[in-house]
């Protein structure tokens, strides 16, 4: 129940930034406002888009504006790479925040018995649902930050979380390069493209 309490409480956390912003911000950018502006600063436009796709993790950053942008100025595998990088960044920097609170603290704060639940959960599944959230709004920081708490093995976490951001990075930087708006299967793509590189991943596992 207090998992349950807690995952709430993180979604209504992220959803009152994107109240309180968010419209604004969507507003204000679009993908050729944002690649102008990384075109006048070209040289390190690359460090801003990273850091902005770090700041999604706390504020209503349009990611997928700033991967569109960063394809628009630097082509599809630079801009794809460097979007990439971004978002398995900020996904890193969530689970680190989770980890940062020691296990001992969380099973007080969540109960034992909803900590081990939520571990096993992760620990069995979790890497599904980190690969398949990146392209979503609100769960891939709410998600990130369980998987940290609930101690998901590390290395799981990353594999599954670049099986996410990859495709993610490269698909939305090849929008950008190509000036197109966000079509609606680029969404069905950047799910289900994760996903299958997460079932690969896990099959390969096995066999080593």
């Amino acid at each position: 129940m207090r998992l349950i309490l807690l995952t709430l409480v993180l979604c209504v956390f992220f959803l009152l930034g994107w109240w309180a912003f968010g419209q604004g911000l969507e507003e204000a950018w679009n993908v050729e406002v944002l690649a102008g502006r990384f075109r006048e600063a070209k040289g390190w436009a690359w460090l801003v888009g990273i850091a902005l796709l770090l700041a999604d993790l706390l504020l209503p950053i349009p990611g997928t504006i700033v991967m569109s942008a960063l394809g628009a100025v630097y082509g599809v595998w630079l801009g794809g790479f460097i979007a990439a990088m971004g978002s398995m960044l900020a996904g890193m920097s969530g689970y680190g925040i989770g980890r940062f609170f020691k296990e001992d603290f969380a099973k007080r704060w969540l109960g034992e018995r909803d900590f081990e639940k939520g571990k096993s959960l992760f620990r069995r599944g979790g890497a599904w649902v980190v690969a398949m959230s990146r392209a979503l709004p609100i769960l891939p920081e709410v998600l990130a930050c369980l998987a940290g708490l609930l101690r998901m093995p590390f290395g799981k976490f990353v594999i599954a979380l670049a099986c996410g951001s990859v495709p993610m990075g490269f698909l939305f930087a090849w929008i950008g390069a190509l000036g197109t708006d966000y079509p609606g299967w680029g969404l069905g793509f950047s799910l289900g493209v994760p996903a299958v590189l997460w079932g690969a991943a896990a099959v390969l596992g096995k066999r080593g």
